[in-house]
């Protein structure tokens, strides 16, 4: 295909293309429709996965964002990819009828087969050059609920001894912590009621966005792929440390200001501003490995730069 024949836009294509799209979405769309619909129902009910609601828009912004490959990668269908597709449609019906089924994978299945479909209508080349706007959709998938309360229990427990210590440093307060509660006493009486470090204050919420919108910055920032998964490993610890001060700070206005600001709307403001606090300090990290890290390649070639430079004036 010679640059002039290249497309360029999605309009460009071919009325036909746009029906097999629209029906293949619909079979797609009809076969996972309980599936589809319940994590869309939790992303609207639940704040924990309310930021999945986004996952799906960025990962097309990813599919814009790589159009031209896209639009002009040649479609060679790879029936590995329709083996794959039955083998996964397999796997769903099975956790369907089956007693033992679990719902994360019937779950899970929705993405195995859009990358099946992919594989099968496109072969492996679409399939490179698509493989992270469908591999991204993953973070919209909710963890199972028994692992996720798992995860939660050690951040919790972080986030309280932290959190207390911070809060002795307090003159004329004293605070102790009993597994995920923190029990104040301030000026010589008992804070009631004690500080709950609730599920919903250990963080997951803020990780797991944060992680995604992670991975989102390290894919559309070019950089060497060594920068790109320190920034990647960073989001962990900094939604850490966030989660810490939103913690600390809960428990200061609990004890200073009056636990009826520590809760309700104040406590989701609160926890609301840490994301920015979260992505300055990612956006400190990046600066830091931008500008005060250089590759050993860009100091050769500074070398040589100056050696012609001195050569040049002799």
């Amino acid at each position: 295909m010679t640059p002039e024949s290249e497309i360029e836009q999605w309009r460009q294509l071919s009325i036909h293309s746009y029906i097999r799209v629209a029906i293949i979405s619909t079979l797609f769309i009809y076969l996972f429709n309980k599936e589809i619909g319940d994590i869309v129902n939790l992303w609207l009910n639940n704040p924990s996965w309310s930021h999945g609601i986004i996952i799906p828009l960025f990962s097309l912004y990813f599919l814009n964002q790589s159009k031209k490959e896209v639009l002009n990668c040649p479609a060679r269908p790879n029936y590995l990819g329709l083996i794959l597709l039955v083998l996964v449609i397999l796997f769903y019906i099975i956790n369907i009828i089956s007693p033992s089924g679990f719902g994360y994978f019937r779950q899970i299945s929705i993405i195995g087969a859009l990358a099946a479909v992919v594989l099968f209508l496109g072969g492996w080349r679409f399939l490179k050059t698509t493989w992270l706007p469908v591999v991204f959709l993953l973070f919209a998938i909710p963890l199972p609920e028994g692992y996720l309360r798992l995860a939660t229990i050690p951040m919790r427990h972080w986030a309280a001894t932290i959190s207390t210590a911070m809060l002795n440093l307090v003159p004329k307060l004293e605070a102790t912590v009993n597994g995920v509660v923190i029990n104040i006493v301030y000026h010589g009486k008992p804070v009631e009621p004690a500080l709950d470090v609730a599920e919903a204050c250990s963080g997951m919420r803020l990780l797991m966005a944060f992680f995604a919108l992670g991975v989102a910055m390290a894919y559309l920032h070019y950089r060497p792929v060594w920068q790109r998964l320190v920034l990647l490993a960073s989001t962990i610890p900094i939604a850490i440390l966030c989660n810490i001060v939103r913690v600390t700070i809960t428990g200061f206005i609990h004890v200073l200001i009056g636990p009826e600001y520590s809760t309700g709307i104040y406590h989701d403001l609160l926890g609301m501003a840490m994301l920015p606090l979260a992505f300055g300090l990612y956006g400190i990290l990046a600066w830091f490995m931008s500008n005060l890290i250089v590759d050993v390649e860009e100091e050769k070639s500074s070398s040589k730069d100056v050696i012609i430079s001195r050569h040049s004036r002799r």
